[in-house]
């Protein structure tokens, strides 16, 4: 199996809404204020109105559970959705609490996209599997996007 780098997607998010402690761990909701995605068949900006219903374990792993749009430079609307495992290690512990950014290999931070979309020119994405790896910016979120091929 062979991964092909697809796009990079740069998400801004607001500071996180503490749902609180429950029997599952600690829920923080992190709505998301815009952002960029960035790649050969894929340019435009990351829509409001999105949100990361993060789950942080006992086991000291976050589990990601994301929805969202973005809108192409030329118009069409896309959908996504995507869970995820982030390692809430020393170093995203510190940029976390410092507004700092972690880079790609500082913890485990992958996740599975998926997208779909009624534009025909983006039809392709509705049928590819996607993976993807992440890091901690200021104010947000930055993933390398690869096909599966």
């Amino acid at each position: 199996m062979d991964l092909e780098y697809e796009f990079t997607c740069h998400a801004t998010l607001k500071d996180p809404v503490q749902i609180g402690t429950g029997p599952f761990g600690t829920r923080l909701v992190f709505e998301v204020t815009g952002g960029s995605i960035d790649g050969k068949r894929l340019k435009g900006k990351v829509l409001t109105g999105g949100a990361d219903w993060l789950l942080v374990g006992p086991d000291g792993w976050g589990r990601l559970d994301v929805r969202g749009q973005f809108l192409t430079d030329d118009g069409a609307a896309i959908y996504t959705a995507y869970t995820g495992l982030l390692d809430m290690n020393e170093k995203v512990q510190r940029a976390v609490t410092t507004g700092g950014s972690t880079d790609y290999g500082d913890q485990y931070f992958r996740t599975t996209p998926r997208y779909e979309t009624g534009d025909l020119r983006y039809g392709w994405l509705n049928h590819t599997l996607f993976v993807a790896e992440g890091r901690l910016m200021p104010h947000g979120v930055e993933y390398k996007v690869y096909r599966v091929v």
